[in-house]
């Protein structure tokens, strides 16, 4: 099997624990305080990848912490915000917002590093987009508080996307990924102590379930698969692949959480999934010089 295609399915498997962890993380705080179970999940996932990846570790150099100091930032703003989004509306809506991610990605490459995206992805990125909309947007065309804390949060995560696809191309980003966790458990650390009144040990067992599950399998597993894929994948072609997280998402929230699937719910999830077939198809857009070329063989 190709790399590409073997990343592609650990992607995909990724995106369901993804989406698992919208309704574990909403079940898991309660009334403790976002951050706080942000600094437990990063500082967990950050000893658990420093064993697996000892071998980096011992040979870190201060270029390589900054880099991943540098990925942390927007990790965290990206991680935070969405937390946050959580806490003011449905694990299911929450998780289908945060695939607006897809279409921020072609647009900043567009506008900031003058990279147009291929036609296809435009439309796919396009039909996301309306598919988001159905979900998110109520009768009276406005956007709920978790929905903005959102939509911010995965402006943050499309920086991010964007910024592991230039280290990827540059080098192996493999070493930068524990540097990269261990700056996420500090800046969410500081967080705690800046929003103050902290639990430093809830008692709630659900907090320390979500903890877990979120650390080894939508942190440890997901962020690692995600870095190391995009050598052989696109920014864009990840974002949209993310979009199989909101499906999942929306399952497990009306297992785990009780939450109703509604039918903008299934249409705007079955817009984003059309999104992501419509990326991955192989097709060529004729360009001016192909179409000149035919042109003049028929001549003849």
């Amino acid at each position: 099997m190709e790399k590409r295609n073997l990343f592609l399915i650990l992607l995909i498997l990724g995106t369901a624990f993804w989406g698992i962890s919208f309704s574990v993380t909403k079940l898991a705080i309660g009334q403790h305080q976002p951050v706080l179970f942000l600094f437990y999940r990063f500082l967990l996932a950050t000893m658990v990848l420093s064993v697996i990846f000892w071998k980096y570790v011992k040979k870190l150099d201060w270029t390589t912490i900054k880099k991943g100091a540098g990925l942390a930032i927007p990790l965290v703003l990206g991680i935070y915000l969405q937390t946050l989004g959580i806490t003011h509306t449905s694990a299911s809506q929450c998780s289908f917002v945060a695939g607006i991610t897809v279409v921020m990605i072609p647009v900043i490459k567009l506008f900031i590093y003058r990279k147009p995206a291929v036609l296809k992805i435009w439309i796919a990125a396009f039909t996301a987009l309306i598919g988001l909309f159905v979900i998110s947007v109520t009768d009276k065309f406005s956007i709920g508080t978790g929905d903005l804390y959102t939509i911010i949060g995965a402006f943050c995560f499309a920086i991010y996307l964007i910024q592991i696809e230039k280290e990827s191309m540059a080098g192996d980003i493999i070493p930068t990924i524990v540097p990269m966790f261990a700056t996420c458990a500090i800046l969410t650390f500081l967080l705690t102590f800046i929003q103050g009144n902290a639990t430093w040990i809830p008692q709630q067992e659900t907090f320390w379930i979500g903890i877990i599950f979120c650390a080894l399998f939508s942190t440890a597993y997901m962020y690692t698969i995600s870095n190391i894929s995009q050598k052989y994948i696109s920014a864009e072609r990840v974002s949209i692949i993310y979009l199989f997280e909101p499906i999942f998402g929306a399952f497990a929230a009306h297992f785990i959480l009780g939450e109703e699937i509604t039918s903008r719910l299934l249409i705007g999830g079955g817009m984003i999934f059309l999104a992501t077939l419509i990326s991955e198809l192989k097709w060529r857009t004729p360009t001016p010089f192909a179409m000149l070329k035919v042109s003049k063989e028929k001549k003849y």
